[in-house]
């Protein structure tokens, strides 16, 4: 009996480190993606106006997922593909590292100095990077009124995290007034 307790206590205690092990891993992968990250703009494309505000987060949909979309349609209807799947789409980066659809791809396509490869999912038949929605502080949704698009840090391996909005000429949206 003592020895169960005592053995009780130490998968207890085990599932407790491992548990918290994996927690911090995963935070120190997220904190590592938004700092060595590189930095890519996606222009915002016009949500229904009733889901554009509601409360404190905006819904998005990007200008590049739209014509991701308009490429999976074609693609599909020329190989009479049904499903659409979670894939990977290349980019031309401008000057100001605005993302530019060039054509779905591969993780393993080479790629042009200025190109960039971005991994997107499919969800209930839409586009989607890292999120559909941007949260703000409650009562702060005239800040990201003037949002045109949306920061990203993408990692080596395409996959992107929000950073934050920016205006018409990529100004930063939501700083607080000092």
């Amino acid at each position: 009996m003592i020895a169960t307790d005592k053995l009780d206590r130490v998968v207890v205690v085990a599932a407790t480190v491992l548990i918290l092990a994996l927690v911090n891993w995963s935070i120190w992968a997220k904190e590592r993606h938004l700092a060595e990250g590189e930095v890519v703009y996606l222009e915002l494309a016009p949500v229904d106006p009733r889901s554009l505000m509601q409360g404190d987060y905006m819904a998005l949909n990007f200008e590049i997922g739209n014509q991701i979309q308009d490429a999976l349609y074609k693609r599909r209807w020329q190989s009479g593909e049904l499903n659409a799947a979670d894939g990977h789409v290349v980019v031309r980066l401008d000057a100001q590292r605005v993302a530019h659809f060039q054509r779905l791809g591969a993780s393993n396509d080479s790629l042009a100095a200025d190109e960039m490869r971005l991994r997107y999912r499919m969800r209930n038949g839409r586009v989607r990077f890292a999120t559909d929605a941007f949260f703000f502080q409650e009562g702060h949704a005239e800040r990201y009124e003037p949002a045109r698009y949306g920061q990203f840090r993408v990692n080596e391996r395409g996959e992107p995290l929000l950073v934050s909005m920016h205006d018409a000429e990529l100004e930063l949206l939501g700083e607080m007034e000092r």
